[in-house]
């Protein structure tokens, strides 16, 4: 007897969609089969219209807890994670402190087992201040994967990105030697020191303090040169390296050709560079502000050319979650504001969107949003696939219904600031998430009784 059986949907099984009869059975996928020969099963869901995809993996959101809980804590925010169809997180460090150490590692551990309502992934801090823990922490087994940034701490943000940055060539060269020797992949914000500070600095002794302007001070060049340096460093060392949130074609070109000659590279991009612009930085002001900035129509035209060849490996929501006050004291000058705004909740709605105006095939979103996340991070087969044995982790959406975006609906505990995507209309629903057979979200509304329900996933190594 199955405890759940899910019927007549289209289900993504092997790389294609075919019409099938899901039975789960303690928390896995216990049958695939067709209605007339699925098992008996304590519930029944009849799913006729509906496609069933693996649940989605956010490969980069951003928890500020411990340290900024006022922004969000582990809670909040993988409630708005079930709401978008997202079964595991993959958190980047920017917390007080960031898991440089094994210490901190399981004192977030701990928190998120206490909170979370999906199943959730670590990211550890490596930075040059502290290159002896790099090993350290990956010899405890339970992360994914490294993080760092290229440049120096932000202003008054010193503790959130303590054992996080590499802010030199020396630190790069030293870190990246050792994170060669761990066999993980470390994830780079790719954004060149020297010009970003350079030019803000100009801009604002210039006057030019408006939404635009945070996009012309840090124009391609400050990515392009960025990448350029870590793909040079990783071919020296031999490092897995990923270029996180890439917001240009001429990065993308760069990792393509890296790629081709054998660097052992990754590409990721985000939501708002395929479907903002920097027209919106100069609407939406400081809540449109994020790093790397907003480009210009072109060159978002230009980025998506990438996800369709196979160079963009997969595409996280870089869900940055603040308080409205952090984004409004931008709004007389934008160089003011944190950078970042939430947006879990909306990476498989946006990207399903596209599919439904002809943009993507839908086979390619599983591909970036749940397949590659699982199987590059190692976390492949438990998560990332629809097969026997596998955790039941679902999405279920159709077509035919449009959702309208509403932040006052937002879990996430920023969704004051949650303005760029507010009122657009989405031609998809999502109407279940489903996380280890246990079903989280129903057309929109999250169990919030779920809250501890979520488990740390480690790779297989």
């Amino acid at each position: 007897m199955l405890d759940y059986l899910l019927k007549n949907a289209e289900v993504y099984v092997e790389g294609e969609f075919q019409k099938a009869a899901l039975g789960i059975r303690d928390g896995k996928i216990a049958s695939i089969t067709t209605e007339e020969n699925a098992p008996q099963a304590e519930k029944v869901l009849d799913l006729t219209g509906e496609y069933v995809i693996p649940g989605a993996i956010d490969t980069h959101m951003h928890v500020r807890d411990p340290g900024h809980i006022e922004r969000g804590n582990f809670y909040t925010e993988t409630l708005a994670a079930a709401a978008g169809g997202v079964t595991t997180i993959m958190e980047h460090p920017i917390s007080i402190p960031p898991q440089y150490t094994v210490e901190i590692l399981e004192n977030r551990i701990k928190r998120a087992e206490d909170q979370c309502v999906v199943d959730f992934c670590f990211y550890g801090a490596a930075g040059g201040e502290y290159p002896e823990e790099i090993t350290k922490i990956a010899a405890d087994g339970r992360i994914v994967a490294f993080k760092t940034f290229l440049h120096a701490a932000p202003e008054g943000r010193e503790q959130e990105f303590k054992g996080l940055t590499m802010a030199d060539d020396a630190q790069l060269l030293v870190g990246m030697q050792e994170l060669a020797k761990t066999g993980l992949i470390c994830a780079f914000h790719a954004e060149d020191n020297d010009l970003i500070t350079y030019f803000a600095k100009k801009f604002q002794e210039e006057g030019r303090t408006g939404g635009r302007d945070h996009s012309l001070s840090r124009p391609v060049i400050t990515e392009v040169a960025s990448v350029e340096r870590v793909l040079r460093f990783a071919k020296e060392t031999g490092a897995r390296v990923e270029i996180a949130h890439v917001s240009t074609p001429q990065a993308m070109e760069l990792i393509k050709k890296a790629k081709a000659d054998g660097v052992d590279v990754y590409a990721e991009t985000c939501p708002h560079y395929l479907f903002l612009n920097e027209d919106d930085l100069e609407k939406f002001g400081p809540f449109a502000k994020c790093n790397p900035p907003l480009r210009p129509q072109e060159l978002v035209d230009g980025l998506w050319k990438y996800v369709l060849d196979g160079t963009v490996d997969y595409i996280g929501s870089d869900h940055s979650p603040f308080l409205y006050e952090e984004k409004a004291r931008g709004i007389d000058n934008i160089f003011k504001a944190v950078a970042g705004f939430p947006g879990v909740d909306l990476r498989l709605p946006l990207m399903l969107d596209a599919v439904a105006e002809g943009k993507i095939p839908l086979e390619k979103v599983v591909e970036l949003l749940c397949v590659n996340p699982a199987r590059i991070f190692g976390i492949y087969p438990q998560k990332g696939t629809i097969q026997i044995g596998a955790d039941a982790d679902l999405a279920v959406f159709h077509f035919g219904e449009s959702t309208v975006v509403d932040k006052e609906k937002n879990y996430s505990h920023a969704k004051d600031i949650a303005i760029p995507y507010d009122g657009r209309t989405l031609k998809v629903k999502l109407t279940h998430t489903i996380l280890r057979g246990r079903e989280l979200m129903k057309d929109g509304v999250v169990d919030e009784s779920a809250k501890a329900y979520g488990r740390l996933v480690t790779p297989v190594r």
